[in-house]
């Protein structure tokens, strides 16, 4: 999204209602496959490229799989980052070059690293009927950039605070935190707030944070929030506000961390700091190399990679200057 188009805020700057909101508006990427199901994709774009470490956020359904046909993704490979699975609704069977063989169900966090080489496969399940949720990256730090293959699972208790029902999937926040070890400071959660409810949170002054819409309309720090749309906040407050504006209960995904420094070039399923990070790992997976091991169990073949651009690939960080008001 163009930074000087309308739906665009500065983040982080005063106003007289709290902190100033930056909205980002998602736009449709149809997957591949011949059945291709299309996500509403809010990062990366051209106004901003993370959020803490979060570099990618795909948000799907509800899709009624009688009529889309689901998820089916063959082995793909994964480079230099973590994928972080969320459902709403649904499930999704998982199976990777580590060995791992789960499902992915409604509140519960699936997070694998993909950090020297990974393939995985992502299939939903014949009971399922509607499929609903998110699919998220974590850029991996330049130190451990290159670490080894890992998946974890997690089912995050609820926690009940100020007319909010709270799963905290990654890092801390009302009072709960996390098992599962992150490469960054992070935080990722998922809010339900009850009709016109409002809540409070504390929050760690030194994250930015992204608010994630799924469901209803959400006013975060003075600025209301549309169903897809990705509210950004800059570091600097301890709290944050949100309010249910709907007569229904409302839902969001709230991501958050220290702000990331370093530059990355993501292209296709790698991330990378160079062009050539990326023609070495695309080369590997094309040759089969154990880099990326072997999926066992998916009926079909690996997916190719596409052809590269005619160009260089330029490594990207956030924007320094962003434009635009709401």
């Amino acid at each position: 999204m163009d930074p000087a188009a309308p739906g665009t805020a500065p983040g982080g700057e005063e106003s007289a209602s709290g902190p100033r909101v930056e909205v980002l508006s998602p736009r449709d990427v149809p997957l591949g496959g011949p059945r291709a199901m299309t996500v509403r994709r809010t990062l990366p774009q051209r106004a901003r490229t993370f959020i803490g470490a979060w570099c990618f956020i795909d948000h799907y359904g509800p899709d009624d799989v009688a009529e889309t046909g689901g998820m089916d993704v063959a082995p793909h490979p994964h480079t230099g980052l973590q994928t972080v699975s969320w459902l709403f609704s649904g499930e999704i069977e998982h199976r990777d070059s580590l060995g791992s063989h789960a499902f992915v169900r409604p509140g519960e966090l699936n997070l694998m690293t993909g950090g020297h080489g990974i393939s995985h496969t992502e299939v939903s399940t014949p009971r399922t009927t509607i499929l609903h949720g998110v699919q998220l990256w974590v850029a991996l730090p330049g130190e451990h950039r290159d670490t080894g293959r890992d998946f974890r699972h997690h089912v995050p208790d609820p926690v009940h605070r100020d007319g909010a029902v709270i799963r905290v999937f990654l890092g801390s926040l009302a009072g709960d935190t996390s098992p599962v070890p992150a490469f960054t400071p992070l935080l990722g959660a998922e809010i339900v707030l009850e009709p016109h409810g409002t809540t409070t949170l504390d929050t760690d002054a030194s994250f930015e944070h992204g608010l994630l819409v799924d469901r209803g309309t959400i006013r975060m720090s003075g600025t209301s929030l549309r169903p897809a749309e990705l509210g950004y906040l800059a570091p600097g407050s301890g709290t944050l506000t949100l309010t249910n504006e709907t007569d229904a209960p409302a839902r969001a995904v709230l991501v958050g961390g220290t702000p990331f420094e370093e530059r990355i070039v993501m292209w296709w399923n790698f991330v990378g700091r160079s062009h050539e990070d990326i023609v070495r790992a695309r080369e590997e997976w094309q040759a089969g190399s154990e880099r990326f091991g072997h999926v066992e169990g998916y009926p079909g073949d690996r997916i190719p990679a596409p052809s590269l651009p005619n160009a260089t690939i330029a490594p990207r960080g956030n924007p320094t200057h962003r434009r635009g008001t709401r």
